[in-house]
């Protein structure tokens, strides 16, 4: 017997029903935005993108705002410290988001990996992301090759920046000039020029602990006692350390020598920072800013530290 093929043709969506209009359902889109540094032409940027955004969104008559999702100063090459890109992430996951639309890739994310992860986790879901620099909108069948390789060239471009800042910061040491946070050592602020100027009230704490030092105390009883009288560190905390106190009486800074590139970007994707034992060069500057304290009471406090290391060494102490 010969088989009877019928064609049943699709059925068209009728955008009425009789005399009623069917509301078309409108599509919830978020916007992601980032700017990369803090400074204040970028944060200009960041604002004008909130308000672009906005303004995009409710100019379609098929979209409906499901928020601006916003990170002010973050580096984009990994997702660990960008809240708001992981606010947006659990939305879509919890169903309140349709579409996503950004910049560009490189504002969405410089690590290919994460670019790929997120865009296939939302695809999964169902929803697409429009870059619209690059104009791929990610649930489009053409759009995940492109989006591979651009996400590759984005991560790359991150890569050279991070290369070319690198490369800065070693000139300027090597020329004897200071890239440095005084939120990491106490006793010392920046001037307008991003020169060192001595913080009065820090070098009091800084002369301190030299002081109880050479008289005898180890740093255990010097952190305790700071602890109990709730003196104030670099950081503003009142909870001191053995550790903090060592670190102090070691550091070079507090005589006015600066001993450059002490730790180093070990990789531009996770912001590694590791100690340099070596692996690329320092730089030493003598008199580079005024110290807090004399050479001869810094060199008296490390080579009291060489003594007592071989006091506790030939008595088999640790003390």
């Amino acid at each position: 017997m010969a088989r009877s093929v019928t064609v049943i043709p699709a059925r068209s969506q009728k955008v009425q029903t009789g005399h009623k209009a069917v509301q078309e359902k409108k599509i919830r889109v978020a916007a992601y935005c980032r700017v990369s540094t803090d400074q204040e032409d970028q944060l200009h940027s960041f604002e004008a993108q909130v308000e672009y955004y906005t303004k995009y969104i409710n100019e379609h008559e098929n979209y409906e705002m499901a928020g601006i999702y916003a990170d002010e100063g973050i580096s984009g090459t990994n997702t660990k410290k960008r809240e708001q890109f992981k606010k947006m992430i659990a939305d879509c996951e919890g169903g309140k988001i349709d579409l996503v639309i950004t910049k560009s890739i490189s504002r969405f994310a410089r690590n290919t990996q994460d670019c790929l992860a997120y865009s296939r986790k939302l695809k999964n879901l169902g929803i697409g992301i429009i870059f619209e620099k690059e104009n791929i909108n990610t649930l489009d069948s053409t759009g995940e090759l492109l989006f591979t390789i651009l996400s590759s060239l984005a991560q790359d471009e991150s890569r050279n920046i991070s290369e070319n800042c690198k490369w800065g910061i070693r000139t300027k040491f090597k020329n004897g000039e200071m890239h440095l946070n005084t939120f990491k050592f106490l006793g010392y602020d920046k001037d307008e020029n991003g020169k060192l100027v001595i913080n009065k009230e820090q070098a009091k704490t800084v002369r301190r602990i030299y002081r109880d030092f050479l008289i005898g105390i180890n740093p255990a009883q010097i952190a305790k006692e700071l602890t109990e009288e709730k003196v104030p560190g670099c950081l503003g905390q009142t909870k001191w350390y053995p550790s903090t106190v060592t670190g102090i009486l070691k550091q070079e800074k507090h005589m006015g020598d600066a001993l450059l590139q002490k730790t180093y970007t070990a990789d531009f994707l996770t912001k590694r920072q590791v100690r340099n034992n070596g692996e690329i060069a320092q730089v030493y500057v003598k008199d580079s800013h005024k110290g807090i304290i004399d050479k001869q009471t810094w060199n008296a406090v490390q080579e009291e530290f060489d003594r007592r290391e071989r006091f506790m060494e030939a008595h088999g102490t640790d003390r």
